[in-house]
């Protein structure tokens, strides 16, 4: 990418940065040829270059084990369906209502397939006594408030916050709270709140103000950009360095998302996300095969615009470009991903249990409720049995360790099985990879 020839040696994690003569003799030592053919092959390119000593810097290179590793992660997931289910994490569905019309809606203006609907206290309660019991002896644990429009039903959040919070020295539990907001109902009894007691706040905002209006109106089809802009920028001032994000959604109508990055970034935002949308392909908006090519190359512009940026001191963090190349996720973690149906379930204003709120409303993924606990234990197995090994298409895939194995919600939304993989979806997700690995690589170069 750019001026950097990067190898990333899949199974240790390791990154390389190769000459070009280093470069091309990996290449074809990958393809199974001698080192006397390489240097048939290459001598002419690289006339004067000691191939002897190419050859000897990769040996070395895989000696130490950090090139041509072999994958000894399959044993680390035998088994592992069959290990005990530990609930790490809830998503609350705190209103099943919304007070806008945003297009691109999975949760139908926050139906969900179902009528609108608020999460009681009591539910609440319930949901939080689940997480307690079911979670064994991990300390610390996540609760989610989505929706629909959480703010909708702000007393009951702050109820549950107070009551969840109760029980953290009893339980040996410390609960860390997020939650998603369109911005529409924030004020400054909200603001205050909300910067008190929640470890992370996701503030939805798709960019420029006319790609913005056109996908996320109020309920009387009016634009909301003018609306929340405002509300977010004293939000994030009065945050101080807690954490948060704006997050928004491209979709087919603005492909030139990367403007819309750095509109926000412009606008004094310094965590961004912005994900493309899943929809059925005959929606208007839906991101088709075709722009999947002009997509990669918006990523790339992306990086090189952030580049550029960085050096005039106005560096800003995109989610999709963060990588540890010292460390990341555990391996577990990397082999089976969020985790969905087994340690991160979604619980819906009645208090039914699902895997994740994409699966809400689905009747054949109800899992339970927070009342009887899980009890389709054949849709649990199902989920822990969901992994990079599970799945063929990333067997052989350079990226399965990043990604680990895509989003479950979304193969099954395209392909109607979660063991499957969104295509478009891996497209895209080797090349925010492949960008985020070129940042660092540069970051570590320099």
């Amino acid at each position: 990418m750019d001026d950097m020839n990067i190898v990333i040696d899949v199974n240790s994690g390791s990154v390389h940065l190769f000459d070009d003569c280093s470069y091309d003799y990996i290449a074809l030592f990958k393809e199974g040829e001698s080192h006397a053919d390489i240097v048939k092959l290459l001598q002419d390119s690289y006339e004067g270059v000691n191939l002897n000593e190419v050859q000897n810097e990769i040996t070395e290179l895989i000696e130490k084990g950090v090139l041509f590793t072999e994958d000894d992660y399959r044993e680390v997931m035998s088994g592992f369906a069959d290990r005990e289910t530990v609930v790490k994490a809830l998503c609350l569905h705190i209103a099943h209502d919304c007070n806008m019309a945003c297009k691109y809606c999975f949760a139908e203006e926050g139906e969900y397939h179902g009528d609108r609907s608020m999460m009681s206290l009591e539910v609440g309660k319930k949901a939080i006594d689940f997480l307690a019991a079911n979670s064994k002896n991990r300390k610390n644990l996540e609760i989610d408030f989505f929706g629909g429009e959480p703010l909708m039903n702000f007393q009951v959040v702050k109820d549950i916050v107070e009551y969840a919070k109760s029980l953290e020295v009893e339980f040996n539990k410390n609960f860390r709270f997020t939650i998603t907001t369109n911005g529409i109902l924030l004020d400054e009894d909200k603001m205050d709140f909300i910067n008190e007691n929640m470890y992370n706040v996701v503030l939805s905002c798709d960019g420029r103000k006319e790609k913005h209006d056109f996908m996320r109106p109020v309920t009387n089809n009016k634009g909301s950009y003018d609306v929340v802009m405002p509300k977010f920028k004293k939000m994030i001032e009065k945050r101080g360095d807690k954490s948060y994000y704006i997050r928004g959604t491209f979709t087919h109508h603005n492909l030139d998302f990367s403007k819309d990055v750095l509109h926000m970034a412009d606008e004094g935002f310094d965590l961004i996300s912005v994900e493309p949308v899943v929809a059925p392909l005959d929606a208007d908006y839906a991101i088709q095969p075709e722009d999947i090519k002009g997509l990669l190359k918006e990523y790339e512009t992306l990086a090189f615009d952030m580049l550029e940026r960085k050096k005039q001191g106005k560096d800003f963090t995109f989610f999709h470009f963060m990588i540890d190349l010292s460390g990341g996720p555990c391996v577990a973690k990397r082999l089976i991903g969020c985790g969905a149906g087994f340690e991160y379930l979604a619980v819906t204003p009645y208090g039914d249990l699902y895997p994740c709120h994409q699966f809400v409303g689905m009747e054949e993924f109800k899992m339970g409720t927070v009342e009887t606990g899980v009890t389709n234990f054949d849709l649990q197995s199902e989920f822990k049995g969901c992994n990079v090994f599970a799945k063929n298409e990333c067997n052989e895939c350079w990226a399965k360790y990043y990604c680990s194995g895509g989003c479950q919600a979304n193969a099954y939304n395209y392909n109607g099985s979660i063991q499957s993989v969104y295509e478009m979806g891996c497209d895209l997700e080797k090349k925010r990879v492949e960008c985020a690995i070129f940042l660092k690589a540069k970051e570590l170069a320099e």
